[in-house]
């Protein structure tokens, strides 16, 4: 670890409380749901797969939903939903001998009939954890529509105690961090599906990811965004950390989307190192702390300062 680093955890137990395996949904809360449920059925071409009071879900295919829309007090990150490995009943026990507050719930969301809630380090964000949803009944991804839901992103103020909460309780893995401030896990192969941004201006959503099957279904996808007038805040570029083409853009409650492609994916649990690529640094590739440095954002060239600023 480099000299004026935190103090982060870098390893998860053998046991863990929690051991997720995928982020299955993500929650925003906005006072026009509507307008954000048009950004993501129309823009994004996700397709609405259910409506329960004033919640609008969509999904990218086989899953009931990968983002519920609620009225509310806008906020990009209003809840996560992981899926788990074991059982539900297995996961209660070692919450509770953990002494972990949660609630057990019958039909918490739609296309999910039994769940554990409970609530996310620092921030409160409910987490809801459950072992499959139910059918959208859409089929495979077609057209523009993104292929899955991939990470979201968030601003924290204390990171240590974020990778003690999602290394230590929720089973996730270590997979880099720049600098002392932004750091990347994952719970399956994916190089990360949950990021972590130091701040103590900023809070909640950072951005939530959304992959495509490649380039050029990327491309597509931005014609199809500019077609509309919806522009690019930054990218098209490629991360350093994750080594993903990116691209972001705001919703109308300026919540940022992010659609990429070509991320890092584990090789070997054992050693922790990513598949080879060509545009990588370092051979074999694996976890590391980043020199805070321009290419860790962007390795193609320019850096929009806001989505660095904390």
């Amino acid at each position: 670890m480099e000299s004026g680093t935190p103090q982060l955890r870098t390893d998860t137990p053998e046991t863990t409380p929690v051991d997720v395996s995928k982020l299955g949904f993500h929650v925003v809360t906005t006072q026009d749901v509507g307008a954000i449920a048009a950004h993501y059925e129309e823009a994004l071409q996700l397709a609405r797969s259910g409506e329960e009071g004033d919640t609008v879900y969509l999904t990218t295919a086989g899953d009931h939903h990968s983002v519920a829309i609620r009225k509310g007090e806008p906020h990009g990150r209003a809840g996560l939903g992981f899926e788990i490995h074991g059982t539900l009943d297995e996961t209660a026990e070692r919450l509770t001998a953990a002494g972990i507050d949660f609630e057990r719930r019958s039909d918490p969301e739609p296309g999910i009939g039994d769940a554990i809630v409970m609530s996310e380090f620092e921030s409160g964000t409910p987490i809801t954890l459950y072992k499959n949803q139910g059918s959208s009944g859409v089929g495979s991804v077609v057209g523009v529509r993104p292929a899955k839901l991939g990470h979201i992103a968030s601003f924290v103020e204390d990171l240590a105690a974020g990778h003690e909460f999602y290394l230590g309780v929720m089973g996730f893995r270590w997979a880099d961090t720049i600098g002392d401030f932004f750091s990347f896990l994952r719970c399956n192969a994916d190089h990360h599906v949950v990021n972590m941004m130091t701040s103590k201006k900023r809070h909640g959503l950072h951005h939530v990811a959304y992959e495509m099957r490649d380039f050029m279904h990327l491309k597509e996808m931005l014609d199809h965004l500019g077609a509309r007038d919806i522009r690019m805040a930054w990218g098209p570029g490629r991360h350093g950390v994750g080594h993903n083409i990116f691209t972001y853009h705001p919703d109308p409650d300026g919540n940022f989307i992010e659609l990429f492609t070509e991320i890092d994916m584990i090789a070997d649990e054992e050693t922790g190192t990513f598949e080879p690529r060509p545009w990588h640094e370092e051979w074999p590739q694996g976890p590391k702390f980043w020199t805070p440095e321009p290419a860790a954002a962007n390795k193609w060239g320019w850096i929009n300062p806001d989505f660095m600023d904390h």
